[in-house]
């Protein structure tokens, strides 16, 4: 065995000084290595004592090859079971190991008993339960909507600062009828199942089924009587008790259903009362407050209340002002109402934030607040300007939201503003209207405009067409008066007057046929559209569910045609054909022919408790595939790149 000697830089022999490096192998491992290796190791120890106390070096990596070929033995040394036939013979026996175990030198790097974290991994796998793709996606969709709820609440930036929180709803002074009082609870929950109500909540009123029940003034429920509204719609006969009882609430109803009674009325009672037990003084107002997301619908809602205003003040009650505060008007006509003392305001975001910016409108006895279409004012779009709007009120208020369409994660991060709120839902929140008759044709895209004529042909005007952009609106407006048909068209580029025309023309039957983008799909009541024609399927399903429901309103029949191609993506087309189904319409072969990865849906429903996409309400897809979702996120990434960057000027000075 070739030795290797060591030799000190200053050519000195090397002392005691440094043992370390040339130590001769101990007894005992001489004794642990094999017959093989044992003499040469021993020949090199008496070699390096011989030899002017030069001593063998040996490597670490030998000394492991060592140490690993002894541990090799000695799993080999274990008894085995008998070889088959014609097995390979077997190794010689080793040499019998020393009972004692030496004790690991330093340099020993024996494997460790502990396993790998790679092993570990594996066991855990193994041993943790089976979980099912479905139990999968539920805890997926779990964890997206605790990020998304990551949101800071819909209150006042007073009252998060000070951590105000209101624990008690307000109360009024109304009472229903003593029998209604009286009603066991079993008979209130059949009554709701009779007309398929669900509610939540805690201390729900019972439903009334007339409107006398619910101490109206004569001339109201008079005038109810004149416009044919006799009977409560489902959405009133447990809304309205809600309401006047000063509750806060949730509703939940398909298009059509009479929602805006169900706020107005009790708002016109809470002005009539503050104004009968202290007259207003100029400057001072508004009691309630009712917001909407367009003007159209804000000055539909306004056309409402003072449809029961009026025969109120005929008959010697108090003058109820109300407000019409949008865009579009000239502000000193809005100014002079309020320097007489307002009583009802009924406005959108962007003019009630510069009247209350300018302190031209405050806010101090307001205790009644209405978000119309909640989920579209509580969305990315006009949320900031709903908080400035919150951080006006000096107390508590009574908060009312309402939509045709309100997905789960809307509707939870809407309840931050209420307090022991009552959720009053009629069918599924984003369902279609069951008295529309939905038609869905697959129609190329240059072929669009001509069969748009043959569609038009189908019942009798008004027909109200539908399209995604402002250059369709246009474009279809012309072709149409081209070809001899009295149409009018409303987009977000007109001027207030053109578009406050169009709609005035459309309603007395002026018009026959209103070409609009979505503006006019939210809220706004045309009772005598038999048809309703998309032009093009929107992105979103529930621009789909409004639209169509601008026909079919008050019990009536009405049909939707909607234009379909290749331009649309399949998730959207998914979300159609699962309403197609929900609503047991026909389902056409371009829709039944696609593949459905929700196959499962009824199951995966079952499990997690929402149906579809908590996020948008959309029927084909779940949360992780929502493209509003995708669509939102990487707006708030392009508005987070733009606020970095600045805004250009003097140091990003706007």
């Amino acid at each position: 065995m070739s030795v290797t000697k060591r030799v000190s830089s200053s050519s000195q022999p090397r002392t005691a000084s440094h043992p370390s490096f040339f130590l001769p192998f101990p007894d005992e491992i001489l004794q642990t290595l094999t017959p093989a290796m044992a003499p040469a190791a021993a020949a090199g120890a008496v070699k390096s004592d011989d030899e002017d106390d030069y001593e063998e070096y040996i490597p670490v990596s030998k000394r492991r090859a060592m140490e690993a070929d002894r541990l090799r033995h000695q799993r080999l040394s274990k008894p085995a079971a008998p070889s088959s036939a014609g097995s390979p013979a077997s190794l010689p026996p080793p040499p019998p190991q020393p009972t004692t175990t030496p004790a690991a030198a330093p340099d020993t790097l024996a494997p460790s008993a502990k396993p790998s974290l790679l092993v570990t991994s594996t066991q855990l796998k193994r041993a943790a339960p089976e979980v099912t793709a479905t139990e999968q996606l539920i805890q997926q969709e779990k964890e997206m909507i605790e990020n998304l709820a990551d949101r800071k609440s819909l209150m006042s930036v007073r009252e998060l600062a000070k951590g105000i929180t209101y624990t008690e709803p307000l109360r009024t002074g109304w009472k229903p009828p003593l029998r209604l009082r009286r009603m066991p609870r079993a008979k209130a929950d059949e009554l709701r199942r009779k007309w398929h109500i669900l509610v939540e909540g805690d201390e729900i009123p019972p439903p009334a089924r007339e409107f006398r029940d619910l101490r109206f003034p004569e001339p109201v429920l008079r005038m109810l009587r004149e416009k044919g509204i006799v009977q409560p719609t489902p959405i009133q006969v447990q809304g309205l008790p809600v309401v006047l009882s000063g509750r806060d609430m949730i509703g939940i109803a398909f298009t059509g259903s009479g929602k805006t009674l169900v706020f107005v009325l009790p708002l016109i009672m809470v002005a009539l009362q503050e104004e009968m037990l202290m007259p207003i003084v100029p400057g001072e107002g508004p009691f309630g407050m009712i917001i909407c997301p367009s003007r159209e619908l804000a000055k539909q809602t306004y056309d409402v209340i003072e449809m029961f205003l009026t025969p109120l003040k005929q008959a010697g009650f108090p003058e109820i002002r109300p407000l019409l505060c949008i865009g579009g008007i000239d502000m000193r006509t809005q100014l002079e109402v309020v320097k007489k003392g307002v009583h009802i305001v009924v406005a959108t975001p962007g003019r009630l934030k510069d009247l209350l910016a300018k302190k031209k409108m405050n806010l101090d006895n307001c205790r009644y607040l209405t978000l119309d279409e909640a989920d579209r004012l509580v969305d990315l779009g006009f949320e900031d300007d709903i908080r400035e709007v919150f951080d006006h009120f000096k107390a508590q208020r009574q908060t009312l939201l309402f939509s045709a369409t309100m997905p789960k994660k809307i509707q939870n991060f809407a309840k931050s503003a209420l307090v022991m709120p009552v959720i009053v839902n009629v069918g599924r929140a984003g369902a279609a209207n069951l008295d529309v008759i939905q038609e869905v044709e697959y129609v190329k895209e240059d072929a669009r405009i001509i069969y748009l004529l043959e569609c038009l042909q189908k019942t009798p005007p008004p027909v109200l067409i539908f399209c995604e952009n402002k250059v369709d609106v246009d474009y279809i407006h012309e072709y149409l008066l081209l070809k001899g048909v009295e149409a009018v068209a409303i987009h977000g580029g007109k001027d207030q007057e053109e578009r406050q025309n169009a709609i005035e023309f459309f309603k007395n039957g002026t018009k026959d046929v209103l070409v609009a983008t979505d503006v006019a799909s939210k809220g706004l009541d045309f009772p005598d559209i038999q048809h309703v024609i998309n032009y093009d399927m929107p992105a979103e399903i529930e621009n789909y569910v409004h639209r169509i429901g601008r026909t079919g309103r008050c019990g009536k029949t009405g049909i939707a045609t909607t234009f379909i191609n290749k331009n649309q993506t399949e998730t959207t087309l998914l979300d159609l054909k699962h309403l197609l189904k929900e609503a047991k319409q026909r389902i056409p072969p371009v829709l039944a022919e696609l593949v459905d990865p929700l196959e499962d849906a009824e199951a995966i429903a079952k499990e997690s408790g929402v149906k579809g996409c908590a996020f948008c309400g959309g029927l084909g897809h779940r949360l992780a595939d929502c493209p509003k979702l995708e669509h939102q996120k990487s707006v708030a990434i392009a508005g987070s790149r733009r606020d970095y960057y600045g805004g250009g000027g003097y140091r990003g000075e706007i």
